[in-house]
C-alpha cells in the first residue's frame, strides 16, 4: 500500500502564545526595541516541523478577529482573559509574513476558530486519505483523533515532542472513546476558555462520572443515583453542564473546503525570507535557512522602509545579551551527548587525595545530595566537587551516623577553609546541611542563583531553568534518576552509586560552567559589589537565622484560636439574623443576592465576569459604615483567616528536635529585593488589626533565660523618599524629630502643626505611603473612602507643598523610559521592560514600579547590610543572643538576661549607621518584651 500524503495543520494562536511565553522570561528584544520572542518561537517550530516530519501538505489556521458563534452562545466565553500581550498583537500579522515568505498558505473562517477550522479539513483530509497531524499544545484537540489523525504536541521546554493517537487521548484523559473528551471539559469546565462546567468536578471526578454513566446527559438523567453535594450540583447546574460540552465541542462542519493542491508543500521565497529575517534580526535562523549571513543589523542603516513593523518600537532592553537564550529548546545538549569525566571517590584514601587538591584551589564548586528536601530534617546522601569544567568528584555519604560524620570530617578542613571561594546553586541549602555535621563552611561565598537573581530579578533561577537557557544544556531531572512520585519512587539511597554521581557531578560541573557565564555579567552590570558584598554574604547569616528558630507558645495558639472561633460564630450568627435567613457564608454566589437582590445595599451592584454579584473586600470596604452588614462580614472573614491560616496551621510547623519553627527565607522571590519567607510565611502575619497583632504573643523566647528584642526601622521608606528627593520641608522634620505625618498634614491642609486633628493626620499618613507607591486619585478615595475629586485635591496639595518629591517622581519615570530600569542605593536593579508600552494600563504599572522599587529596594539594601553587621558584631562578641526573624524594617533577637543593656546599646547604632543617607537620619525603635507584641 501506498505511503499516505502527510499533511500538518498548525494552530497559529496557540502556537505565538506558547512562542512568546516561552520567551517572556528572558525576551528576545532586537536593536529597533521590538520583542522578537513570539516570532522567533513560532518560526523555529515551524521549520522544526519542515525538518523533521516532512510534511507534503502544511496550513497554518489562525482564529479571525471578532467574535465566534461561541461568544453569541454564552457571552462570557473567554470573558476571563486579559487583553492579547501587546508583543503577540505585534507579532500576528509579522507571523502570517514569515507564512507567506516560506509560501505557507494561511487558513481563517469569519465566525469560528482555529480548532473548528482544523477539525473540519483534517476530517475532510482524513476521508481523502491523508495522514493528518494537528499541532496545538491545546488538550481540547483530543475530541477530534482518530485512525490518521493525531494530535501533536510540539516540543517545549526540552520535553519531546507527544504524537497522540485514539489509545494516548483515552489513557491520558481516562476514558474510553476520545468523543468523551467534550463530556469531560463539560464537567469540570475549562478555566482558560471561562467555561464553567459543574462547580465541585474536577479532572479525577469527572472521568469517573464519565466512566460509570457515558455522557454528561446520561449523567444528568441519572441524578437519582447520586448523593450529597454531588447530586445538589449536578442538579442545579445540569444546564450549565450540557451547555459548557457544547461550548467545549470543536466544530467538524464549517464552511471550508479541502484544497490538496493549495496545501502541498513548496520551497520558500527566498528574497522575501531574507529580507524578513534582516528586519527581524534573525541572523542565526538565516544561516540555517539561507545559508548565508546577514549584515549586522544592530548598527546597519539599511533601508527597511518596505516592512514598517516597530512604529512606536521601545528602547532595547539592557538586558538582551545576557539573557538571549543560545539555542532553541529543541538543540539541548546533555549528558550523554557531552564529554566529561566525573570520579567516584569512595575510599578514605581518594578522599584525602581529593582534599589535598581542594585546599589548593582558588575557588571550588560543591553541592550536596540529601534525602529530603528540608535542610534541617535532611540527611546527607553524597557530596560533589568541581574545579575544572568538564570534571567532577564524588564522595558517597553511607546512612550510618558515625560513617557519615567521619567522612564529613576528612572534608572539614577544605569547607572551613576561608581563602578558598565556594560556589554553589543555593548554596544556603548546602551550607545548612552541612551545618547539621558540625561543619561551618567559610566565605567568601559564590551563588549562581542569586547571581542571576540580581542580573534578572524576575526570570526563573533554578538550575534546570539556567542550564538551558545560557548553556544549551538539560540536566538529567531527578524524576529520571527515582522516579516520579508514588509508589515506585525510590529514595536517593536506592539508586545506584554511579548514577547518583553521573548526577550529582553534573550538579557541580554545570554550576561551575554557570558561574563562568555569571560573573562576567554582575561586573559588567554594576553588581558585582551587591554581590559579593551584600548577598552573597547574607545566605551565611539566613542560614544561623533559620538554624536557630523562634519558639511559640501553642498554648497562647490554643487561647487565641477559641476565642476567634467564638468570636466568628457571634459574627456569623448576627449576619443570618441581619439577612433574616442562613446560607453558605463563603458562597459568594449565595451572599450577592442576599445582600443586593433580598436587602438591596447598592442601586447598581458590580457583577463579575461570570455574571455574579461582586462581593469582595473592596465592595464591602465601600458598603461598610452605612450596613451593619457588611461590616460583620468583613469581620467573620478576618477572624476566619486569621484562625485557619495562620493560629492553627503555626503549631503545625514546630520542630520535633528542638520545639521552634524554623522559617526558611528566601532571597531570590521579591523582585524589589525585599527578603520573603516560608514555611511559615512570616512576613504575612497581619499587623494593622488588633486581633490580627494579637498572634504575635504568641512568639515568644526560647528559654527563661532570655527575652525577646525588636528592632524596627522607624518610617524608612518616607526617609529614603525624602533623601532622593532632597525635599527640604520632608528632609528638616525628619532630621527635628518631628511626626513627618503631623508635618505632611499641616502642609497640605495648610494648619499649624498644633491644630493638625487625628483625620487630617490620618488622611496625611495616606498620602505619604500612597505616594511613594504612586498612588491615583481614584486609589487614594478608596483607601479614605473619601470622593475622589478630595482625593485629588489632596493630592494636588501634596505635590504643590513637597514640589521636590514631584520633581524626583517625575525625572525616575523619565530616566526609566530612557534606559528601562531603575536602580536602589546600592545598584539593585528592577527592570521595567512596559515603561514605553502603548497600554496605558501596562505602562502605568510600569511607571508606579519605577517609583516605588528604587525605594523598596533600598529599604531591602539597608536591612539587608544591618543583618550582615549585626550579625559579624554578635559572632565577635561572642554573645549568648541570637538573631531569629528578620519581617519588613524589623529584625528579631532572643536576647540573654545578661546582654540585655550592650544589645540595646549597640543593634540601633548599627542599624542605623548600615548604610547611611546623604541627609535624612534613620531612626530605629527597640523594643523589649516576653512575646513578640510586648517587644514589638
Amino acid at each position: 500500500m501506498a505511503d499516505r500524503p502527510k499533511l500538518f495543520l498548525l494552530d497559529a494562536m496557540a502556537l505565538i502564545y506558547r512562542a512568546h511565553f516561552a520567551f517572556s522570561k528572558n525576551p528576545r528584544v532586537n536593536s529597533k526595541g521590538m520583542n522578537t520572542g513570539a516570532v522567533l518561537g513560532f518560526t523555529n517550530t515551524l521549520l522544526d516541523v519542515i525538518k523533521k516530519e516532512s510534511p507534503t501538505h502544511l496550513g497554518v489556521v489562525y482564529d479571525p478577529p471578532g467574535p465566534t458563534f461561541r461568544h453569541e452562545e454564552f457571552p462570557e466565553y473567554k470573558a476571563q482573559r486579559e487583553a492579547t500581550p501587546e508583543d503577540i498583537s505585534v507579532a500576528i500579522p509579522i507571523t502570517k509574513d514569515v507564512c507567506r515568505a516560506f509560501d505557507i498558505p494561511i487558513l481563517e473562517v469569519a465566525g469560528f476558530e482555529a480548532d473548528d477550522v482544523v477539525g473540519t479539513l483534517a476530517k475532510k483530509a482524513c476521508r481523502e486519505g491523508f495522514d493528518v497531524y494537528m499541532m496545538t499544545p491545546d488538550k481540547d484537540y483530543g475530541q477530534l483523533v482518530e485512525d490518521h489523525i493525531w494530535l501533536y504536541k510540539p516540543a517545549y521546554m526540552g520535553n519531546a515532542v507527544d504524537v497522540m493517537g485514539p489509545a494516548e487521548v483515552c489513557a491520558k484523559w481516562d476514558i474510553e472513546n476520545v468523543d468523551q473528551v467534550r463530556d469531560i471539559l463539560g464537567l469540570m469546565g475549562d478555566s482558560s476558555d471561562n467555561i464553567p462546567g459543574i462547580p465541585g468536578i474536577g479532572a479525577k471526578t469527572a472521568a469517573k462520572l464519565i466512566k460509570e454513566y457515558g455522557s454528561v446527559e446520561e449523567l444528568i438523567k441519572n441524578t437519582d443515583q447520586l448523593k450529597g453535594k454531588q447530586k445538589e450540583k449536578v442538579e442545579e447546574f445540569a444546564e450549565q453542564g450540557v451547555l459548557s460540552k457544547h461550548l467545549a465541542t470543536i466544530v467538524q462542519d464549517v464552511d471550508i473546503a479541502f484544497e490538496a493542491d493549495k496545501l502541498e508543500r513548496s520551497e520558500p521565497h527566498a528574497e522575501q525570507v531574507k529580507a524578513l529575517f534582516e528586519e527581524l534580526e534573525f541572523r542565526t535562523l538565516a544561516r540555517r535557512v539561507l545559508g548565508e549571513e546577514l549584515p549586522n543589523t544592530r548598527s546597519s542603516k539599511a533601508d527597511t522602509s518596505q516592512l514598517n513593523l516597530f512604529a512606536g518600537g521601545s528602547t532595547p532592553d539592557p538586558r538582551a545579551e545576557v539573557l538571549e537564550p543560545v539555542a532553541a529548546p529543541e538543540a539541548f545538549n546533555t549528558l550523554d551527548n557531552t564529554e566529561h569525566r566525573y570520579h567516584i571517590m569512595d575510599t578514605p584514601q581518594l578522599q584525602q587525595e581529593l582534599v589535598d587538591y581542594l585546599l589548593k584551589q582558588d575557588e571550588v564548586c560543591f553541592d550536596t545530595e540529601t534525602d529530603r528536601l528540608e535542610a534541617l530534617e535532611a540527611k546527607l546522601v553524597g557530596m560533589s566537587f568541581a574545579y575544572v569544567v568538564g570534571e567532577a568528584y564524588y564522595v558517597p555519604v553511607p546512612d550510618d551516623d558515625k560513617e557519615a560524620q567521619a567522612i564529613v570530617d576528612i572534608f572539614k578542613p577544605f569547607f572551613e577553609q576561608d581563602s578558598i571561594t565556594k560556589i554553589g546553586q543555593n548554596l544556603k541549602y548546602d551550607v545548612a546541611v552541612l551545618k547539621k555535621y558540625g561543619v561551618a563552611v567559610a566565605g567568601p561565598y559564590l551563588d549562581t542563583m542569586l547571581a542571576h537573581y540580581l542580573i534578572d530579578p524576575e526570570t526563573r533561577h533554578n538550575m534546570d531553568a539556567l542550564a538551558e537557557n545560557l548553556l544549551h544544556y538539560k540536566p538529567v531531572s531527578i524524576t529520571h534518576l527515582i522516579g516520579a512520585k508514588g509508589k515506585n519512587q525510590k529514595s536517593m539511597r536506592e539508586v545506584p552509586v554511579h548514577e547518583v554521581a553521573e548526577y550529582a557531578g553534573e550538579d557541580a560541573d554545570i554550576t561551575l560552567q554557570l558561574k563562568e557565564k555569571l560573573v562576567p555579567e554582575l561586573d559588567k552590570y554594576g553588581m558585582k559589589a551587591l554581590a559579593e558584598g551584600l548577598e552573597f554574604p547574607l545566605l551565611g547569616v539566613l542560614c544561623d537565622m533559620e538554624a536557630e528558630g523562634v519558639r511559640v507558645n501553642t498554648d497562647t495558639l490554643k487561647e487565641i484560636s477559641e476565642t476567634l472561633g467564638e468570636e466568628s460564630e457571634k459574627a456569623e450568627k448576627r449576619i443570618y439574623e441581619l439577612a433574616g435567613e442562613e446560607f453558605n457564608l463563603a458562597s459568594p454566589k449565595q451572599l450577592g443576592p442576599i445582600l443586593f437582590e433580598k436587602l438591596k445595599l447598592d442601586d447598581k451592584p458590580k457583577k463579575t465576569k461570570t455574571g455574579q454579584y461582586a462581593t469582595g473586600e473592596e465592595i464591602l470596604a465601600k458598603l461598610a459604615g452605612e450596613h451593619e452588614i457588611a461590616d460583620k462580614i468583613l469581620e467573620w472573614r478576618e477572624l476566619v483567616k486569621l484562625k485557619n491560616t495562620y493560629v492553627d496551621a503555626l503549631p503545625e510547623l514546630i520542630s520535633p528536635t528542638d520545639g521552634r519553627i524554623h522559617t526558611t527565607f528566601n532571597q531570590t522571590v521579591a523582585a524589589t529585593g525585599r527578603l520573603s519567607s516560608t514555611n511559615p510565611n512570616l512576613q504575612n502575619i497581619p499587623i494593622r488589626t488588633a486581633r490580627g497583632r494579637e498572634i504575635r504573643k504568641a512568639f515568644v523566647p526560647r528559654s527563661e533565660e532570655f527575652t525577646l528584642m525588636a528592632a524596627d526601622y522607624s518610617q524608612i521608606e518616607l526617609r529614603i523618599m525624602a533623601d532622593f528627593a532632597e525635599d527640604e520641608h520632608m528632609i528638616e522634620a525628619f532630621q527635628n524629630g518631628r511626626d513627618i505625618h503631623a508635618t505632611t498634614a499641616a502642609k497640605i491642609f495648610k494648619v499649624s502643626l498644633d491644630e493638625v486633628t487625628s483625620e487630617q493626620r490620618r488622611r496625611a499618613k495616606t498620602a505619604n505611603f500612597g505616594i511613594i507607591y504612586g498612588i491615583s486619585a481614584f486609589g487614594l478615595s478608596q483607601r479614605l473612602n473619601i470622593p475622589r475629586g478630595e482625593a485629588s485635591e489632596i493630592i494636588n496639595a501634596y505635590f504643590e507643598e513637597f514640589s521636590a518629591v514631584k520633581a524626583y517622581m517625575d525625572r525616575v519615570v523619565n530616566q526609566a523610559r530612557d534606559i528601562q530600569y531603575v536602580e536602589t542605593i546600592m545598584g539593585r536593579r528592577r527592570y521595567l521592560r512596559d515603561i514605553n508600552s502603548r497600554n496605558q494600563t501596562v505602562r502605568g504599572m510600569a511607571e508606579r514600579n519605577a517609583i516605588n522599587a528604587p525605594i523598596q529596594g533600598s529599604a531591602a539594601d539597608i536591612i539587608k547590610r544591618a543583618m550582615l553587621d549585626v550579625h559579624a558584631w554578635m559572632k565577635a562578641e561572642k554573645l549568648k543572643s541570637k538573631m531569629t526573624l528578620q519581617v519588613h524594617d524589623e529584625l528579631v533577637f532572643d536576647v540573654h538576661h545578661s546582654e540585655v543593656d550592650l544589645m540595646k546599646e549597640h543593634i540601633p547604632n548599627l542599624m542605623s549607621k548600615a548604610l547611611p543617607l546623604k541627609q535624612v537620619p534613620m531612626v530605629v525603635e527597640v523594643g523589649l518584651g516576653e512575646n513578640w507584641l510586648e517587644a514589638h
